[in-house]
């Protein structure tokens, strides 16, 4: 028998909600938590998401010098997990030398057949990111064949570049997730509260304070007022907040879509797309310096001291050059244009146009997007490390023709095109000074 006196029925049921919701929070946490668990008789696990990790930070951190199946710069690594156990192997890749040092004699013999080359120590990898990468040499070694088709494919290295992010489309899609299971829950709760209201109104042997919860009627503001309800909105108002609050991180930086208003309107999508005017025409030094360079008026001048004469535009560059249309003179006040700058680099970062295009033989439209079409220029690509980073695992290194990477292609002896990633391309060094 129910038995309380001064609280609704509708607002207690409607505090089961907030209670399922933390319920499923902490089932996926306990989730999680488990992966871990899931090992095989090694003590390693199994868990395809692990795998995954694993073979990620293996390609960022161990491939320039191991191989699973081969012998490097390293040992192969085929049965690592064999010969020592998982903890022996944490050690040695976060600090190898300690190792050593402390008299260990199988770390000493490596040392010893490598011509005592000290291994890079990772002290930034977690004992949980070795035992991802152990798994993944696991995998490696127990499915080669299955194993060589799959890293064969362009989508495997998608997924390698995609992981250890959450993108702000799937934070998203998990809480409009949420709120329609909230939703349904809430349906479902009243569907139950209605019948089970029905059911109690027939019966006739309820006591006079049963039959008075059983009687009362809805009221908006006792839910608005319970806790329930109260639980509800504080929960949502806070993964809002958070959700918020991360996007926001994630566009710290973040100049992409960045089109400023520029002193004289210049329009690629007339001079590089309607006349087909070659970018290096202009950006004089794209094949043969760090930066592109913002044309000089005087190239601007090689057409527009016939073409156009009349435009209000061009009579700024010709104001910027103390030029005199009549005569075709040059006066002695001549000021520099102050164009706004659109893509921003961070100091820290080291760039080479000339590198990427003379050499690399990259396109512009693969950073800076359809120039061609565009009549007011804006930062296509978001340009952070992560793009930046995920472009060097993907694309092929332009070895034809050049006789610096024959020897490099040789050594690399794979039926995979050489990656930017497989000489150098990761490195720190390689954009930070």
């Amino acid at each position: 028998m129910i038995k309380r006196k001064n609280n609704a029925l509708v607002p207690y049921l409607l505090s089961y909600p907030l209670l399922i919701i933390y319920l499923t929070f902490l089932t996926l946490f306990a989730s999680q938590a488990n992966v871990y668990a899931q090992e095989g008789d090694s003590g390693i696990s199994t868990d395809p998401a692990i795998i995954a990790q694993g073979k990620t930070m293996f390609e960022e951190n161990c491939r320039a010098c191991h191989a699973v199946d081969r012998k490097v710069v390293g040992p192969a690594l085929k049965e690592v997990y064999n010969r020592k156990d998982l903890a022996w192997i944490t050690a040695f890749v976060q600090n190898s030398q300690k190792v050593i040092e402390s008299g260990d004699q199988y770390a000493v013999d490596l040392y010893n057949e490598y011509n005592k080359t000290v291994m890079t120590p990772f002290p930034f990898l977690k004992d949980e990111d070795v035992a991802a990468i152990v798994a993944y040499i696991k995998d490696q070694t127990e499915n080669a064949a299955v194993a060589e088709v799959a890293e064969g494919g362009e989508g495997a290295e998608v997924a390698a570049a995609d992981e250890g992010s959450i993108p702000s489309n799937y934070l998203t899609a998990i809480l409009v997730g949420l709120l329609i299971v909230l939703i349904l829950i809430l349906a479902v709760l009243g569907l139950i509260i209605s019948v089970l209201t029905k059911y109690l109104r027939e019966k006739k042997d309820l006591d006079e304070i049963d039959r008075e919860v059983v009687e009362q009627k809805f009221g908006l503001e006792k839910v608005l007022k319970s806790p329930g309800f109260l639980g509800i909105v504080v929960f949502i108002f806070t993964a809002i907040v958070v959700k918020t609050i991360i996007d926001g991180l994630y566009t710290v930086g973040v100049q992409q879509g960045y089109a400023p208003t520029q002193p004289i309107a210049f329009s690629h999508e007339i001079h590089a797309g309607q006349y087909e005017i070659d970018c290096n025409y202009c950006h004089t030094g794209v094949t043969k310096s760090k930066n592109a360079n913002i044309p000089s008026a005087n190239i601007c001048m090689n057409c527009h001291s016939a073409i156009k004469t009349e435009s209000e535009e061009i009579k700024k560059i010709y104001a910027a050059l103390d030029y005199d249309v009549a005569t075709n003179q040059y006066g002695p006040n001549q000021k520099p244009i102050e164009w706004v700058r659109v893509h921003n680099l961070p100091d820290l970062a080291y760039f080479n146009h000339s590198q990427h295009v003379n050499v690399g033989g990259i396109e512009c439209q693969t950073c800076h997007g359809p120039i061609e079409e565009m009549a007011v220029v804006r930062q296509y690509s978001n340009l952070t490390m992560g793009w930046c980073i995920d472009c060097h695992r993907k694309t092929d290194v332009n070895t034809v023709g050049n006789e610096y990477y024959d020897k490099l292609v040789e050594l690399h002896d794979s039926k995979d095109a050489l990656k930017v990633k497989d000489i150098g391309g990761l490195e720190c060094s390689k954009c930070h000074y």
